[in-house]
């Protein structure tokens, strides 16, 4: 299988100086893409000069995460591709263990290796971690990390596992169901569209996998850190459309009005804190919402549904009032 290493980039010159050398080091045989989000710096020029075997895509536009790479991808030949964030150090025999997998099991068409921490290399990165899962209600979760708990790597997660969605910093995807997707959901920009791609493939019957012999160590925070107020907006927005769009419509509904609720009481959990610019962006993620539902609820006619989606029923009240912040604690709770 021909497989394609995508990295988007976006003004990220000092990113790709520092981790596209362990991207060519350890990728060998295998192209390399940086797909250019009309960056206005000289990251571009830098690629050319300093790594002239990688290839470049200039989008005109700055479209996202979602829009980057739904039109870059687009000039890319492979079988599979390897979606990877600029800010993410690779490892020796990175690509082995995935590639083993899709060729083992046909029927995978997601994967996504072990993603640790590049500051703290012990413990699990915030984005993917050991797999992703959702609970009843919607909210995402990882083996790994809940919430901002992040697990000391000791082994617990180095196996190999069907699990729910796989991050955007570093996902395979088989070309053929990107595309039979229609890719990223444009609308989503940035943040959690990884989660709905996922969920959509899960819809039509795709399996999703993690394989933890393969590990790659991120960064996280270049492009927007957990405690910037539009992550907050786009997060919260962008859980909203991917249960609008992804379940029968009954349950929906049902669950977006507990959400909506819960989210008021996320926003005076905020205020408490003296964080006014996160219920500031809650609010106007609840008015975007509002202004797109009825487009999200109408993308619904296109998916099947699977029944069983979530892991647990709410991971809200499993970490803020169990205090559980492990993810085998979790599943035995």
């Amino acid at each position: 299988m021909r497989t394609a290493i995508a990295i988007l980039n976006w003004n990220g010159e000092i990113l790709l100086e520092r981790y596209l050398p362990s991207v060519v080091l350890y990728s060998e045989g295998t192209d390399i893409y940086v797909i250019d989000n009309a960056s206005t710096d000289t990251s571009v020029q830098f690629v050319r000069t300093n790594y002239p075997r990688i290839k470049i895509i200039q989008n005109s536009t700055n479209g996202g995460f979602a829009g980057g790479y739904n039109e870059g991808l687009k000039q890319i030949d492979a079988d599979i591709f390897c979606l990877l964030n600029s800010d993410v150090e690779v490892t020796e025999g990175w690509l082995d263990p995935v590639l083993d997998l899709f060729e083992r099991m046909p029927d995978v068409a997601i994967i996504q290796p072990k993603i640790l921490d590049l500051m703290r290399k012990d413990h699990f990165e915030y984005a993917g971690a050991g797999g992703g899962f959702i609970d009843q209600l919607g909210y995402p979760f990882c083996r790994g990390r809940i919430f901002q708990s992040l697990e000391k790597d000791i082994g617990q997660y180095d196996d190999t596992c069907e699990i729910f969605w796989a991050t955007g910093a570093c996902m395979f995807i088989k070309s053929k169901v990107y595309w039979q997707l229609e890719g990223f959901d444009l609308d989503y920009f940035a943040h959690q569209e990884e989660v709905d791609l996922c969920w959509r493939a899960k819809n039509e019957g795709e399996k999703v996998y993690y394989v933890g012999n393969s590990k790659v160590y991120h960064l996280g925070g270049s492009t927007l850190s957990n405690m910037n107020p539009k992550k907050t907006y786009l997060n919260f927005r962008n859980s909203l459309f991917s249960i609008t769009k992804n379940l029968p419509r009954r349950k929906a509904l049902a669950i977006i009005f507990i959400r909506l609720l819960l989210d008021g009481v996320a926003a005076l959990r905020f205020i408490a804190q003296f964080k006014y610019k996160h219920c500031f962006a809650i609010l106007r993620a609840h008015l975007s919402f509002y202004r797109q539902f009825h487009k999200m609820y109408h993308r619904r006619e296109k998916a099947n549904f699977i029944i069983k989606y979530y892991l647990t029923k709410s991971i809200v009240w499993s970490h803020f009032v169990n205090q559980i912040d492990k993810f085998n604690v979790l599943i035995k709770d």
